[in-house]
């Protein structure tokens, strides 16, 4: 199971965001996944002061990836090149490559955004 931005952000500060029984699907799986992007994006907000975080980017992401088990699935060649080919429903270039490692890696996504599903990505909201 792969968690978009959103969904990280919603896990560790809103689970009420999350429905339920997503949550409970997140508890009982064996290997909750975030993207590396979803860092980059975390920080490029929290840069811009539309994200508060307690500690600065890296402090808070290592602590919340150690926290709550979750591996952390870095951009690779095959990923960036997916991301690439993607049709262009979605544009937003952080998402896109949130979408390419669910499809490489065949993973599931709790996202809140429905355009994930135009590319065959199984979506938990």
């Amino acid at each position: 199971m792969l968690l978009d931005t959103c969904a990280l952000l919603w896990l560790t500060h809103d689970q009420n965001k999350i429905n339920q029984a997503v949550i409970e699907l997140i508890k009982k799986s064996p290997v909750i996944y975030v993207s590396a992007v979803s860092a980059f994006e975390i920080g490029l907000k929290h840069k811009a002061g539309k994200l508060y975080l307690p500690v600065l980017p890296k402090s808070w992401f290592d602590k919340i990836i150690k926290h709550h088990h979750i591996e952390v699935i870095d951009l690779n060649w095959e990923i960036c090149v997916k991301a690439t080919e993607l049709p262009d429903i979605h544009r937003d270039p952080c998402d896109r490559f949130i979408i390419a490692t669910a499809l490489t890696k065949q993973l599931p996504v709790v996202t809140a955004d429905k355009r994930f599903e135009a590319y065959g990505v199984q979506v938990y909201i």
